[in-house]
């Protein structure tokens, strides 16, 4: 479920986060960064709540993909084809060269709002455990303009990046389609990926000459990638558009899986909690080791009120995918509101681990310091919140949090050292 800060959103760019959605655009965007001779794990890639086409690179390694474009696209190959465009960017270190990349912001100061300003979100469900909102300098209109030769250079990229893995052209060209009758509007109508990579004949021509030569072209998608893609763009539609507009996107009428999906969540946000478990059921009786349908069958549960019955389905959510960090977070959500001492100890070991393997997401730290401010732990569950703090870039609250922490812990524990760096780091930046 979706949750929006309105005065981030109003002033800059709102980012979701879900763990689905995230491990489909990874699946996407790992090989072409492999290719391109980068570390698949030092590239961050955002998901903007935006409708509007467009992608863009900023902060050097940071790719960020508008709801917008995954949404009008109607293959993997075409959100494939804007990503190794603009992977292509990324290694041929466009943003650095360019001094005007972001007016009125630096890319330090992108970072730094997105690490430090991530907004709690009430579920860890599908479209969203949180959003987080970029600061207020920070906004679409704002971003890079690349140069002509950038462009072909990273079209150049592209191709060769998608050859490199066995990939069709033909994605990325259906793309340069769409945009191409955008360019035929006035800029104030044009998406924002036309006036920052405006598109030439030239451009356009290059890409089809390669389609035409490329072995890869006319090779069908796998039907593994278009029900991942299809269910993807169900799931952005049933959440981000109102419950009507998706129901009639998803008529009864559709027995597809990503029509079934969509009807589940758009159930569930009317609410039609009947409906909605209904449709799930139906899921999880075609896909029983589905993770993301256990984990939306739990999210239904327990924002309508039913928090022991979502415990099960968030756990076989998280033994199916317990890599996926938002799983857990979900799952500990439930069982800390349980109020049983040995559930909230469980939501514990849960949240420590999705610490452990995403550092950088301040509402797993919220939630750590309740579970162990509600186990007893009074000086652990301040350094939570410290830490927290210090991401949201709240630096009078780390403080104060920090120095509680350090009254409670051992001295020159490693609990204790971590407080006192809060503390220094706090005092440094204030």
């Amino acid at each position: 479920m979706l949750m929006f800060n309105p005065v981030a959103t109003a002033q800059g760019l709102a980012l979701i986060r879900d763990a689905e959605i995230e491990n489909t655009i990874r699946s996407y965007s790992t090989p072409l960064f492999a290719a391109a001779g980068l570390d698949a794990n030092a590239v961050d890639v955002y998901l903007v709540n935006d409708k509007r086409l467009n992608a863009f690179v900023a902060g050097g390694m940071n790719l960020f993909i508008n709801t917008g474009l995954l949404q009008a696209s109607d293959t993997p190959g075409e959100v494939i084809g804007v990503i190794a465009h603009e992977t292509g960017h990324i290694a041929g270190g466009h943003l650095a060269r360019t001094h005007d990349a972001i007016r009125g912001a630096t890319a330090k100061a992108i970072l730094a709002f997105i690490l430090g300003a991530a907004v709690m979100a009430t579920g860890a469900g599908q479209a969203g455990a949180a959003i987080m909102g970029a600061g207020g300098a920070i906004a679409q209109g704002t971003l890079i303009r690349y140069t002509q030769t950038q462009e072909q250079a990273a079209d150049q990229a592209a191709v060769r990046y998608l050859e490199a893995t066995e990939q069709s052209a033909e994605g990325l060209l259906d793309m340069f389609g769409r945009l191409e009758d955008q360019e035929l509007l006035v800029a104030a109508r044009q998406d924002p990926y036309v006036r920052s990579h405006p598109l030439t004949r030239e451009r356009i021509r290059f890409v089809e000459n390669h389609v035409q030569t490329s072995q890869y072209s006319g090779q069908p998608e796998s039907p593994a990638r278009l029900e991942r893609h299809s269910r993807m763009v169900a799931k952005l539609r049933a959440f981000l558009e109102t419950p009507a507009r998706a129901l009639k996107a998803f008529p009864a009428s559709d027995d597809s899986l990503e029509a079934r999906y969509g009807r589940a969540i758009a159930y569930y946000r009317i609410p039609d909690l009947g409906r909605a478990l209904a449709e799930l059921d139906t899921l999880l009786v075609e896909r029983p080791d589905d993770p993301y349908f256990h984990e939306l069958k739990g999210q239904v549960l327990f924002e309508n009120g039913r928090v022991a019955e979502a415990i099960a389905p968030y756990q076989l959510a998280v033994r199916l995918r317990g890599d996926e960090p938002l799983l857990r977070l979900g799952l500990a959500r439930a069982q800390i509101e349980t109020g049983e001492p040995a559930l909230n100890r469980a939501a514990i070991e849960h949240l420590r681990e999705a610490v452990r393997i995403d550092p950088t997401y301040a509402p797993y730290l919220h939630f750590l310091g309740i579970a162990y401010g509600r186990d007893g732990q009074i000086a652990l569950s301040s350094l939570a919140l410290a830490e927290e703090a210090l991401l949201r870039g709240d630096l009078p609250k780390a403080k104060v949090m920090a120095e509680r922490a350090k009254d409670g812990l051992p001295s020159g524990s490693p609990p204790w050292l971590r407080a006192a760096d809060i503390v220094n780091a706090a005092d440094s930046r204030s």
